[in-house]
């Protein structure tokens, strides 16, 4: 531990090794507390709001667009012009703030990396802050790795760096100011800030953003007024930083053309976030007897609720002149199966054939392996046009009811219920060793998909229809009893590990309990 100098009312609870004490510096956490002080009381609003409106749903009101914000939707508004580094999107990697990923992300051939403080990263100080010390490298390319025999460094050419702070609902528990935790996403986006975004638009591009989780057009009013006063602070001309938007909530999807007009100077468009997007619909529906999803590979883009949520994120970017993109392929490239590892990448070039040619400017993918296959396929689309915003679905509609027509339902089958209980403890294990990023069965599992097989679970057991196929009734008592073999399925994997047999408590007691836990990283944060 070393000791330095914090401003009035910091304390930092993490350890404070010397490799810290530049990006934890007294200027950089005087802007973290500054906006933290003039931000909490908005954010904590927001957050009551979403209790209030989860209630509302579980007592029976029915979504809908929004009445008071029709203005919005019917006018004819544009987002501010792209920067140059952001007109060309067509594969986006994503990963963790991982050294060793971050060289390789960026080298990948991909147009952009989105890396990651939130989904695929366990949010441990240790990964924090080393997460903000290797973007630092990263953006002044002075980034490196040494693995045995191998040697990481930049290439000439890299991607566009994109970051994503953690969601409005993470605290960051060893930062305190004014003996409160402060929040998680202000605290990641204020250090790479401060430390990054100069140098970042000497370099030609720019601090550029993903905003996870939202649930309204109030939460990015909050972002932006959080950009505002971080330009002024920095000195910044006011829309430098751009920020694209996930829709991960079915909350959200009623209100995208409103997140676009909140953060219009701001804004780099929108993302299909499609596996929060399903957890969100569990979730927000948990209560109701008459909602029930079919086996997790069952949900697909091609569901009815889906395929409306994605045109319709389609039709509202390109109306505002905003690029849309695509969400992530999970699947990764199998490499000791050839067979199963064409049926993998037919399964990519599908996904990512529909987003091209349904209009979509770019997509994700998890892995360096999949960039190339990805990029062919928007290329057969767009050939070397940057994007495809010319492209407007001017017939379509999307109707509350169709965007609430959760099929299918059917079926529910054992092997299902087993690879969510697996999936489970096999990813909430790694998480708490410090990995939010996990191939599990040939797919890159996050926070994200571990949230739908965790909520299905405890939906299955609550739902009038959640019977397996066979008959029988999904009960507490069913899922208890295939946890302790799929707990052993586990071991024989993943290794005898103290946090698998943690990680089986902790899922059992989220899918039997009868309160739903809202995230299952924030009981999983108290942990570590």
């Amino acid at each position: 531990m070393i000791d330095v100098k914090l401003p009035p009312g910091v304390e930092i609870l993490g350890e404070m090794k010397a490799e810290y004490s530049h990006i934890l510096s007294y200027e950089a956490l005087s802007l973290v507390a500054k906006l933290s002080r003039h931000f909490a009381p908005s954010r904590l609003q927001l957050l009551e709001k979403r209790r209030v409106r989860a209630a509302q749903l579980d007592q029976g009101e029915k979504l809908d667009f929004l009445p008071e914000t029709a203005h919005i939707r019917s006018s004819p508004w544009t987002i501010a012009a792209l920067p140059k580094a952001l007109e060309c999107r067509r594969v986006e990697i994503t990963g963790p703030v991982e050294r060793k990923m971050i060289i390789n992300a960026l080298n990948s051939g991909a147009d952009s990396y989105m890396s990651d403080f939130e989904d695929s990263n366990t949010p441990n100080w240790r990964n924090q802050i080393e997460g903000q010390i290797n973007l630092y490298d990263a953006v002044r390319r002075t980034i490196s790795f040494e693995q045995k025999t191998k040697h990481y460094r930049l290439n000439e050419r890299i991607a566009t760096l994109l970051v994503r702070p953690r969601g409005w609902h993470l605290d960051e528990k060893h930062v305190l100011v004014d003996g409160q935790r402060i929040s998680g996403g202000i605290f990641d986006f204020a250090l790479f800030m401060f430390h990054n975004a100069k140098e970042q638009i000497a370099r030609g591009a720019g601090p550029y953003f993903y905003l996870p989780k939202m649930e309204s057009h109030l939460e990015a009013r909050l972002w932006n007024d959080i950009f505002v006063m971080t330009q002024t602070e920095l000195g910044l001309p006011q829309g430098t930083i751009r920020a694209t938007v996930l829709i991960e909530t079915i909350m959200a999807a009623f209100e995208m053309d409103e997140i676009l007009y909140e953060l219009r100077e701001h804004s780099a468009g929108l993302n299909a976030g499609r596996w929060d997007y399903i957890f969100s619909c569990i979730k927000k529906f948990k209560n109701d007897q008459d909602f029930c999803l079919a086996d997790r590979a069952k949900v697909t883009m091609t569901a009815p609720f889906m395929r409306a949520y994605a045109l319709l994120l389609l039709q509202t970017c390109h109306k505002r002149q905003a690029p849309a993109i695509g969400g992530m392929a999970a699947l990764i490239p199998i490499k000791n199966d050839a067979a199963k590892n064409e049926i993998a990448m037919a399964g990519v070039r599908s996904d990512k054939a529909r987003d091209a040619s349904d209009g979509y400017d770019g997509g994700w993918v998890a892995h360096p392996g999949l960039v190339d296959l990805a990029m062919a396929e928007f290329k057969n689309v767009l050939g070397e046009a940057p994007n495809q915003i010319q492209k407007q679905l001017t017939e379509f509609s999307a109707t509350p009811e169709e965007l609430l027509n959760f099929k299918p339902e059917a079926p529910i089958t054992e092997a299902g219920l087993r690879y969510n209980i697996n999936v489970g403890i096999h990813y909430l294990g790694a998480w708490l060793d410090g990995n939010g990023c996990v191939p599990i069965h040939h797919l890159m599992e996050d926070a994200a998909t571990a949230e739908i097989s965790r909520s299905q679970v405890w939906q299955w057991i609550r739902s009038s229809k959640g019977v397996l196929e066979d008959g029988r009734k999904i009960t507490a008592d069913l899922v208890r009893s295939l946890i302790a073999e799929e707990l052993a399925k586990v071991q024989e994997v993943a290794g005898q590990g103290a946090s698998y047999l943690r990680a089986a408590t902790i899922f059992e007691a989220m899918s039997t309990s009868v309160d739903f836990v809202e995230f299952l990283t924030l009981p999983l944060y108290e942990e570590i």
